[in-house]
């Protein structure tokens, strides 16, 4: 994986995991590191959702359907997750290689480390304890194609429906190499946006976006036994 900075370089990791949010660049996952397994979206009014679990650490996995490069600008809770700032997709970004994969496990802090993303309480989250929790609760990725590829048509961010009670810490931080690549946009505007919503699976539920099981009282049966003696 690689990551491009405003002033043209880009950083250079990889991993690859399957992915079940995609469009027509990129696919995007949330792996659960703690659980070791890929969490299952649910999809609600047009909306791509995710349970996430209080204290598990998580990794953003980005896979690119294309034959060329692209350049994926990543945001989680409105912060992007290499450079610290206020997200805008004009920002820094992990650059895959074609058919390629990124696995991103948290705030980049260097060229060989990061700071696991983990899930915790929306005042914990690295978002709110630097002043910005209004946009705690999703993952963001925005697709650029090199200059001189074709350009599809970007897809808008959906807007949240709710405030969510789950957030991304900025947690233990481990040895992360990278390195810096060269990648010149081939537009200012994303080729694409893709974006993954999060929350506790109690809010979620409340929210309708997960439909829980109803318990069920079992039925009376017409045979269900001998006869016993009466009480008393």
């Amino acid at each position: 994986m690689k990551l491009r900075t405003m002033v043209g370089g880009i950083l250079a990791l990889g991993f690859w995991l399957q992915a079940w949010a995609h469009g027509t660049v990129a696919e995007v996952s949330i792996y659960d590191r703690t659980e070791a397994r890929r969490l299952p979206v649910h999809w609600h009014q047009g909306r791509a959702h995710i349970v996430g679990k209080p204290g598990n650490e998580y990794q953003v996995v980005v896979r690119n359907r294309t034959g060329e490069e692209v350049l994926a600008v990543v945001s989680v809770d409105g912060v992007n997750v290499i450079t610290g700032e206020t997200a805008d997709p004009s920002q820094s970004g992990y650059v895959l290689a074609p058919h390629g994969s990124v696995a991103i496990q948290g705030w980049r802090k260097d060229l060989s480390r990061t700071a696991a993303f983990y899930f915790t309480s929306l005042p914990d989250s690295y978002a709110a304890r630097t002043g910005r929790p209004d946009d705690v609760g999703v993952i963001g990725v925005a697709l650029f194609r090199k200059k001189q590829a074709e350009i599809s048509r970007s897809d808008a961010a959906a807007e949240r429906a709710a405030k969510p009670q789950l957030g991304t810490g900025h947690g233990r931080q481990e040895h992360s190499p990278a390195r810096f690549v060269d990648f010149e946009r081939a537009s200012h505007a994303p080729a694409q946006v893709l974006s993954l919503y999060y929350d506790s699976r109690a809010s979620l539920a409340a929210r309708g976006v997960l439909r829980e099981p109803v318990p069920v009282a079992p039925l009376p049966r017409p045979f269900p036994g001998f006869a016993p003696d009466p009480r008393g």
